[in-house]
């Protein structure tokens, strides 16, 4: 018989957003009438910008032409968008990132599941506590971790836990690890990074070589201009960081799928045998054998972003989804509700009231008012007590979800 990977049984019962999934279904089919709006998942609503829809609609063109038409492209990605990305992202902010640095994939969750690939079963791994479950649950599956404790905690994780005591921002760890999973602005908590905290790490990291694994996917909502966008805006970054970003948000690629991964060619990791091995060489042959490549529609898709037309087009989608997290910060606080985030960021985290625990908040918000949130403790023993809010929603459901919040139910703490 086919032996299993026996890691997948260390999970636990279910990935939080098939979980809210399986509440939200039963909810619906037990209450056919009920107008559900969901504020869970942070998947946009918004329509592609006009500049990537037109692109797109060209390259559907090209593949119809026997002269333009495109087959197999590039692993990693067509050298027009590389280079666009680049310069646009990067080099504008004084990066010294190039073309041949960017990986151009499907998703940034995917990737930084998949960067486990390249590293070995031996690290010190260290992620924030609450944090995206993706980073943990992909090193449950490769053989990472032991078993999970009541808590939910997995032995052989450092947890760096994060709260409205230390602002949401973890504390360098005072022992060596060899990964460090560090997001920001921050999913679930919205708290962002200053350069000083992103140097301090960076200074850890380079201490104890070690590898940050950043995950920027939510970099376009950061509008404080002393903030950094990118993990490489800070001094010896290119050293210690490999970094994450995505055109899901920014300009509404969840159902489309384009995102990167830069890999600075300088960027070492240690063999088994002590000789250092270039990180860059080993995700190169990791995509070429695993991943055929974003398609050619797609990715004239995303390099539409960067025209004049583009540019104009997500600043307006970003500044709507932003006005969306200030209207359900402004409307909770109105509530007597204790809320974080949703400035520089799309994701507002709520404190849950009365003594609820986060799945008992969201139950209540469900059956209540028919709206649904993520419950905190679905991101870490840490999140227990709090419930994430999503701003990437319609304006219309946004005022509507908030007006049966703070109308139709009562808070005392």
């Amino acid at each position: 018989m086919a032996r299993i990977n026996d890691n997948y049984l260390k999970l636990k019962a279910g990935y939080l957003f098939p979980e809210i999934a399986r509440r939200v279904n039963t909810f619906a089919q037990e209450n056919p009438n009920a107008n559900i709006i969901r504020l869970g998942i942070g998947d946009v609503t918004e329509p592609l910008p006009q500049a990537c829809q037109d692109a797109m609609v060209k390259a559907i063109a090209d593949m119809g032409d026997r002269n333009t038409f495109k087959g197999y492209g590039p692993e990693q990605g067509y050298n027009w968008l590389r280079e666009k990305i680049a310069q646009h992202d990067f080099q504008s902010r004084g990066c010294d990132i190039s073309a041949d640095e960017i990986f151009i994939s499907d998703g940034s969750k995917c990737d930084t599941g998949n960067i486990l690939d390249i590293f070995g079963k031996n690290n010190k791994i260290a992620v924030t506590d609450p944090v995206y479950p993706v980073y943990v649950d992909t090193n449950v599956m490769a053989g990472h971790t032991g078993d999970a404790n009541e808590k939910g905690e997995y032995e052989g994780l450092v947890y760096l836990p994060i709260s409205a005591e230390n602002d949401f921002i973890a504390q360098i760890p005072t022992q060596a690890v060899d990964l460090i999973y560090l997001c920001f602005p921050n999913n679930p908590t919205g708290a962002i990074a200053t350069k000083e905290y992103l140097q301090s790490w960076v200074e850890y990291a380079k201490k104890h070589e070690a590898i940050i694994l950043f995950d920027a996917a939510y970099e376009a909502f950061i509008t404080d201009p002393s903030l950094p966008h990118s993990i490489y805006e800070i001094e010896g970054a290119k050293d210690c960081a490999i970094e994450f970003r995505s055109f899901s948000k920014n300009a509404g690629f969840t159902g489309t799928r384009c995102a990167l991964t830069v890999v600075p060619k300088n960027l070492t990791g240690k063999a088994s045998d002590g000789s250092e091995v270039e990180l860059w060489k080993l995700w190169n042959r990791r995509q070429s054998t695993k991943f055929n490549g974003v398609s050619y529609i797609v990715q004239r898709g995303a390099e539409a972003v960067y025209s004049e037309e583009g540019q104009a087009q997500i600043a307006q989608l970003v500044k709507f989804y932003l006005e969306n997290a200030n209207i359900i910060r402004e409307e909770l606080t109105k509530a007597g509700l204790t809320v974080y985030g949703g400035v520089n960021a799309p994701y507002v985290w709520v404190k849950t009231p009365d003594g609820l625990s986060s799945w008992d908040f969201f139950d209540k918000l469900l059956h209540n008012v028919n709206v649904v949130g993520t419950p905190g403790s679905g991101f870490g023993a840490a999140g227990e007590g709090y419930f994430r809010l999503s701003a990437f929603n319609s304006r219309e459901n946004v005022l509507e979800a908030m007006k049966r919040i703070t109308t139709t139910m009562k808070f005392s703490s």
